[in-house]
């Protein structure tokens, strides 16, 4: 069996890497993006098994991006797991909890990232 390709999109790179850490350790293969634009790209060359996508990120955020990939047939069945501390910013942000209710995200994860929960998640959806 072939290692999944998870991408992973945020753009701090720092959780990027550990992330991206965490699911090597799991013996998944790992791209790495750092905003959505960048996401969509790295898409286009090659499709993950799943994507990790931050919600609050420059040039295109997460909401916007996971709302694309779900409306297009050729990326709709890309698991696409968000994460999110829009609960605790969204008296400060333009982010707000209808925008998260309005995606077709397959999971949420709270920031900051418990990385076994989110392990937890990233395997039940592959």
């Amino acid at each position: 069996m072939s290692k999944k390709y998870v991408l992973v999109v945020d753009d701090d790179p720092d959780l990027v890497e550990t992330v991206g850490m965490m699911l090597e350790s799991k013996g998944c293969e790992v791209g790495r993006a750092y905003d959505g634009v960048e996401a969509e790209e790295s898409i286009k060359m090659r499709r993950p098994d799943l994507i990790v996508l931050d919600v609050m990120m420059p040039r295109k955020d997460g909401y916007v991006l996971c709302a694309e990939l779900k409306a297009d047939a050729k990326t709709r069945d890309i698991p696409v797991v968000l994460l999110t501390a829009v609960g605790e910013a969204v008296p400060t942000t333009r982010y707000s909890h209808a925008d998260g209710m309005t995606t077709e995200a397959d999971d949420y994860v709270p920031k900051p990232i418990d990385t076994e929960g989110l392990w937890r998640v990233v395997s039940a959806l592959m």
